[in-house]
């Protein structure tokens, strides 16, 4: 095929063959003080947030320091729930090796109780039955697998609980 040729085909009419070549990148991470204390705590099953001292809304996972403000959080920390509720949610029909679950499966944001950002994270449950406000809560490897990672969480499932007010969730839309 020339380079003025857009047909999709080779000079003799057979299709143009495409090369997947995998790439993998390898890298080290350093945490930081903020990112090392939540992997730390992830390690032994609690999700910390942080308080921007500002106007108090709660990050989850820590940046360290406010996005909003541009003040450091200091060293309070807030425990929270790996309850939340679903504020978007979309159906994915592309395969990923990292997600075990089966196609189709559903991202979810969650905003989980107590804090004020959400979570891209992905959630096994009827495609039918998901809706925003809907309530749900992390389901955890089992605890000797667990390793300083959000790899902990498995993925959310629904809950027994009341759908959320929207209003309680709206401005993470």
């Amino acid at each position: 095929m020339n380079a003025h040729d857009t047909s999709g085909t080779e000079g003799d009419g057979s299709p143009v063959t495409v090369l997947r070549a995998p790439i993998v990148l390898e890298y080290e991470y350093s945490a930081g003080q903020s990112a090392s204390r939540f992997l730390r705590a992830i390690a032994e099953g609690r999700l910390l947030g942080q308080r921007c001292p500002v106007d108090g809304r709660v990050y989850f996972p820590s940046r360290g320091s406010c996005p909003q403000h541009a003040v450091t959080f200091g060293d309070e920390v807030v425990e929270l729930s790996d309850k939340g509720t679903i504020v978007t949610f979309s159906i994915v029909r592309v395969p990923s090796k990292n997600i075990p679950l089966e196609l189709p499966y559903i991202t979810v944001n969650v905003l989980l109780d107590g804090a004020d950002t959400i979570l891209m994270h992905v959630l096994d449950a009827d495609l039918d039955d998901v809706h925003m406000g809907m309530r749900v809560q992390a389901v955890w490897k089992p605890r000797e697998e667990w390793t300083t990672s959000t790899e902990n969480i498995l993925f959310f499932r629904p809950i027994d609980e009341p759908d959320a007010d929207y209003d309680s969730y709206k401005e993470h839309i």
